[in-house]
């Protein structure tokens, strides 16, 4: 499977080196996975139900550190951002303090094998991520499943995951999540039209951890 979105793993790094260097001649912060209306559904989705500003939020694969710095922005404050890219991470954190967000976490970590301090928390965020693993040509749904596990460790029972898919549709991400997940609802994302069928581009979901 081939997505435009997402370049093949072994050059993320390289992906996020070019990036962490275009931010420190000019400051623009790259790519932001699926546009901003995807950062802005998330929040509208936390502000919606209420969600406490106080609330852990984890973000799987922070890349840039753009949705962390936005959800500082509208109060978050216990945030955490994981990306296995060292160059990401980099990248995240001077995006972080160009912008004077100090209180957001950011570290290099394999979200397929977490360390022991990475749990409890209250919401895990997913943008691109899961798609990125399912890309991956050794062992895609091993590392799929890898995920699952991972996820059920690091979220709380009754904790929310919100996923934005380029690559899933919603029955597939039924699926995937089916062991320890249940769906809350799906967000409404920008339609394309194709032979005259409707579909989604892209599938966001918010599944709550039983």
């Amino acid at each position: 499977v081939s997505s435009p979105f997402f370049p093949p793993n072994s050059s993320w790094d390289a992906a996020y080196e070019r990036e962490l260097q275009t931010f420190q001649d000019i400051g623009d912060t790259g790519e932001i996975w699926f546009g901003e209306e995807s950062m802005v559904r998330i929040i509208r989705w936390l502000e919606k139900h209420k969600v406490p500003l106080d609330s852990s939020v984890l973000d799987i694969g922070t890349g840039n550190g753009v949705l962390l710095v936005e959800l500082a922005k509208s109060g978050y404050m216990n945030l955490t951002g994981i990306d296995y890219s060292p160059s990401a991470i980099q990248l995240s954190e001077k995006v972080r303090d160009k912008e004077g967000m100090s209180n957001i976490k950011l570290k290099v970590e394999d979200f397929l094998t977490p360390s022991a301090e990475l749990s409890g928390f209250d919401i895990c965020i997913d943008k691109g991520t899961f798609d990125a693993i399912s890309l991956d040509p050794s062992d895609a749904a091993g590392k799929r499943q890898l995920y699952v596990a991972s996820l059920g460790r690091v979220l709380k029972p009754e904790g929310f995951f919100l996923i934005t898919s380029c690559n899933w549709t919603k029955e597939e991400l039924l699926n995937e999540f089916r062991e320890g997940f249940e769906i809350l609802e799906e967000l409404p994302t920008p339609k394309f039209c194709f032979g005259g069928r409707i579909g989604n581009s892209v599938t966001a979901l918010v599944f709550q951890r039983k």
